[in-house]
């Protein structure tokens, strides 16, 4: 990414978020966790699963002054291929993250908390906007999750679709350690997270 983004001459910073309590994963929530702490020497957030890497050179990572830009397309995701999707790399300004009051905080375990988030972006009349002219198809990017290897927690709850002012305004967490390095010349910053969860609102956090 360092390499990717040097060459278009991009100012970035890398921020690897990693939950490190006994919940189950909370990929929304981390990514809440990330805005609060990028600071405010950042005007825009990259939310970027770290098994997805851009391969296609025309990729377009710069400010999304216009409104969220959705890099990993359904045109080009290699797995996730439906109209509404918004997850995998999605570009927001720090304002239009905050008008969404980020993401929701309910969604414990794998999956469709970008799906919600979707909603969420419509609700604040923001329109995603996506690539265009990228001829390089499901091929677009490098895709390096194995399931075999490791098992992603999909259990599904339906309650975890109620909506509500959930998100951002009220994410719980603490910050375990926060390590500064450079990997490969990359400016990194590593959070070790510890989450709360309220098991009364949201029992599903916990494994059984």
């Amino acid at each position: 990414m360092h390499r990717f983004l040097s060459k278009k001459r991009i100012r970035h910073h890398i921020f690897v978020l990693n939950q490190v309590d006994h919940f189950r994963f909370n990929r929304a929530s981390l990514i809440n966790v990330g805005f609060l702490e990028s600071g405010n020497d950042t005007d825009y957030i990259a939310m970027h699963d770290v098994d997805l890497l851009p391969l296609n050179e025309q990729l377009d990572y710069s400010f999304p002054e216009a409104g969220p830009f959705h890099v990993a397309s359904p045109e080009l995701h290699p797995l996730y291929h439906y109209k509404t999707y918004v997850g995998g790399i999605l570009l927001l300004t720090k304002q239009h993250y905050e008008m969404c009051n980020g993401m929701s905080n309910r969604f414990w375990g794998w999956g469709r908390e970008d799906d919600e988030f979707y909603r969420r972006i419509k609700g604040a009349g923001l329109q995603v906007r996506r690539p265009s002219g990228i001829t390089t198809g499901y091929e677009t990017f490098q895709h390096l999750h194995d399931p075999a290897w490791r098992k992603r927690d999909q259990k599904r709850i339906a309650a975890q679709k109620q909506r509500g002012l959930n998100g951002l305004n009220n994410v719980r967490y603490r910050i375990e350690s926060r390590t500064a390095l450079s990997v490969a010349g990359a400016p990194c910053t590593v959070l070790n997270i510890l989450l709360d969860c309220d098991t009364n609102e949201t029992p599903w956090c916990t494994f059984g």
